[in-house]
Formats: C-alpha cells, sequence, structure tokens
C-alpha cells in the first residue's frame, strides 16, 4: 500500500486502531539511534521534514531481505489485538487517517529510510530536510523481541 502521510512535527505513525500513542517512546536512544519511538500500542516513525512524505507499507508471511538502498533500517514489534492498523501523522484528524485490517496478533515491523525526491503531491518547498520514502513492512511472529537497528544511518538530523 503507497501513502503519502503529512508528517507534521516530523513523524507519523502506526498504531492499532484502539490505541492511543502518547509519545513516551521517545526515548533517548529512541531520538539517536533508533529514529523510531515504540510505545505499547504502536511505533512513530521519525521524518527527516516536517511536512508530506511517502510511505509504503507492505504485509508479508516473513521477514524480507533489507532494502539495499535503504541508509537506515530498524526493527520493532508492533502488536494489532484489534486487527485494524491505524497510519496518521499527530495533526491528522480521525478522517484523515488511513486503516487497514490484518489478522489479530503481534508483528514486526521493519522500517527503512529510503532516498527519494519529491513526492507526488504538493509539498512544502520550504521545509528543509531530505525527501525519504519511509518503507514499513510487517510480518507476523509469535514472540516479542527488541528494537533492533540493522542499519544506522546518519547520527543526526539537523532540526
Amino acid at each position: 500500500m503507497h501513502l503519502v502521510v503529512h508528517a507534521d512535527q516530523r513523524q507519523f505513525s502506526l498504531r492499532d486502531s484502539a490505541a492511543r500513542l502518547t509519545g513516551s517512546g521517545w526515548t533517548p536512544s529512541a531520538v539517536e539511534s533508533h529514529r523510531i519511538g515504540v510505545e505499547p500500542g504502536g511505533i512513530a516513525i521519525a521524518t527527516a521534514r516536517s511536512d508530506v512524505v511517502e510511505s509504503s507499507v507492505d504485509l508479508l508471511p516473513s521477514p524480507p531481505a533489507v532494502v539495499p538502498s535503504a541508509e537506515h533500517v530498524v526493527e520493532a514489534d508492533l502488536p494489532v489485538p484489534s486487527g485494524r492498523v491505524v497510519i496518521s501523522g499527530p495533526a491528522d484528524y480521525p478522517s484523515q487517517e488511513k486503516y487497514f485490517s490484518v489478522l489479530p496478533g503481534l508483528y514486526r515491523a521493519r522500517v527503512s529510510y529510503v532516498p527519494a525526491g519529491p513526492p507526488g503531491v504538493t509539498w512544502n518547498e520550504h521545509e528543509f530536510g531530505e525527501h525519504y520514502r519511509y518503507v514499513v513492512e510487517l510480518w507476523p511472529v509469535e514472540r516479542p523481541s527488541e528494537v533492533e537497528v540493522l542499519r544506522q544511518g546518519a547520527a543526526v538530523w539537523d532540526g
């Protein structure tokens, strides 16, 4: 599923439809290394721009190969007990959120930061920061795991 998300405050999230994210996942390690904030109900994904960003979400049967062109790759668990995943920016109204259904359960989410050009929709040319496509790949898992950085990108983004 290809998406364009408003990453206001330089982030967007994937969460179970019954959960709300509080921002508590933005620990020092999350900000400095992981680039994702993990909470019990979902994952907030840091973006290089506070702007509209391109993303894709794919549901797979097992872990895929790492995207070769990705500059940063990180994995975390995403519990989806309701069977409904919500993708949204922090300022989105419920009518702007995107949804998709999965079997209820625990998923592993791999987030890959792939360099890209500007999105094919109106974007803020005055906003600073690189353009990336945020590739999210999900597959079912039996057991919880820790956050794992598979490929570490540049240290800290300006902003």
